[in-house]
């Protein structure tokens, strides 16, 4: 009974610590004049929508916004659909030099996209692609990340179902649309959920390749919100609401999956 007591407790208070820069954040945002000199507060006096009216006369926050979730989702599909098809490749396939070309592919991981910027940067030149929405695109068309997960959770799909399945007629392909892909839907949703998140909350690189207003982002957008001497503390954190929203639904929504697929990878 105490140790339930002390898990409630210690859960309880994690997610007081986690909440309470978004509950910030909100109070902030409906505050009259909002600053952040006086500390957090939950507590507003008239609270009032005006930041929210100023931010969307500051900004075409829904083209932003648009622009957003398309590249957040384009991005996200590609994610799965390149890094299952090379998970299975990694999982099932038999090649020479494919444990070599897996850890080349993980080393990866370790490299900072700060470090590919400017090459990056360079071949979108190269290729006349600055200032599109492909060159915002393009370099998160793939994940090692997600390639590593997915993997996991091929491997972990028992075997003998391939071999029945190619008993009965069926090709690498159909082995890998009917079989694995259904049984690894939840690590599916957890790589689509980092891949969102990653990319709707990217700002380095478009920061880099993109100079047309139309073609801006959240991140770039709010970004334009901080003056240089002076800062309408009540508009930034009502676009970072905005901004956090549309992520925390898509969180909400697919909480178990997430939670099962990290179970199944056998990730801790």
């Amino acid at each position: 009974m105490r140790s339930t007591i002390v898990r409630v407790v210690g859960v309880a208070a994690g997610a007081a610590v986690m909440l309470a820069p978004f509950l910030w954040t909100v109070v902030t945002s409906i505050t009259p004049d909002g600053s952040l000199a006086g500390g957090p507060t939950l507590i507003v006096e008239d609270p009032t929508l005006a930041a929210y009216r100023e931010l969307l006369d500051a900004l075409p926050m829904w083209r932003i916004a648009f622009n957003s979730f398309w590249i957040a989702a384009a991005s996200t599909l590609f994610q799965l659909v390149t890094g299952s098809m090379a998970a299975y490749g990694f999982a099932r396939l038999a090649f020479r030099g494919k444990g070599l070309v897996f850890g080349l592919y993980l080393a990866t991981l370790m490299v900072p996209m700060q470090v590919l910027v400017v090459p990056l940067f360079i071949e979108m030149k190269t290729l006349n692609l600055q200032d599109t929405y492909l060159s915002l695109l393009a370099p998160s068309i793939a994940s090692a990340f997600g390639v590593f997960l997915l993997r996991q959770a091929v491997e972990s799909v028992p075997r003998e179902l391939d071999e029945a399945a190619t008993i009965d007629g069926a090709g690498h392909l159909r082995v890998f649309t009917t079989i694995v892909l259904p049984l690894i839907r939840p690590t599916l949703a957890t790589v689509a959920v980092f891949a969102f998140m990653g990319s709707w909350n990217s700002f380095l690189w478009p920061l880099v390749v993109i100079r047309s207003p139309e073609l801006m982002t959240l991140p770039l957008g709010l970004s334009t919100l901080q003056g240089q001497f002076t800062t309408d503390w009540a508009v930034v954190m009502a676009g970072s609401v905005f901004s956090v929203l549309p992520i925390a639904v898509v969180y909400l929504l697919a909480q178990r999956h997430i939670i099962a697929g990290i179970a199944h990878t056998g990730i801790k």
